[in-house]
């Protein structure tokens, strides 16, 4: 087997990507404090065509070169916009018509295996700070709650690992 290279993979630029069609998908990172889990969302949003990212709170925006080094150009490429307040967020896409959902362990969550998705809706989904998780006012704001199951000693994910588990599943469900 041989190893494809860049260009063997026909990859589009980032002006292409702004034409493309996007997954109608929202991602929103809810006071987020690493820039590598900030550049790492923005690299899987361009892999799976999120239309836009959210960067709320205390959670960096580009242009930075520490966001770089993990988002490798893809900052350039995902449409992004920042919100002092995650709730802001959540109510602009919700008046938007978005179906928000955090990501988040609640009572009455949906585990992630069990979500069934509408093709030709939309939605967002609210990834929380690494200690803290999802703000209790976004939660209580968000139309459902997403789960990730888990089954050894620790109780969470990475929210760059999270982020990319579920985008992944929307992808797989709404994308093409």
């Amino acid at each position: 087997m041989r190893k494809l290279g860049i260009e063997d993979l026909g990859r589009i630029s980032a002006e292409e990507f702004k034409r493309v069609e996007k997954m109608p998908l929202v991602v929103v990172l809810d006071n987020v404090r690493s820039l590598h889990n900030v550049g790492a969302v923005f690299r899987t949003s361009d892999a799976f065509l999120v239309e836009s990212i959210y960067l709320c709170g205390i959670t960096s925006t580009p242009p930075n070169a520490e966001i770089h080094k993990t988002a490798l150009g893809a900052e350039f490429s995902v449409d992004w916009k920042y919100f002092e307040h995650s709730q802001e967020a959540v109510k602009a896409l919700q008046d938007d018509g978005y179906f928000v959902y955090s990501i988040e362990q609640v009572e009455g969550s949906v585990m992630l295996p069990d979500l069934q998705l509408e093709k030709g809706r939309k939605y967002a989904v609210v990834m929380g700070n690494e200690v803290k998780g999802v703000l209790q006012e976004v939660v209580d704001m968000s139309d459902a709650c997403i789960e990730l199951p888990q089954y050894g000693t620790k109780h969470s994910l990475n929210v760059s690992v999270t982020a990319g588990i579920v985008i992944w599943d929307f992808f797989k469900q709404i994308g093409r």
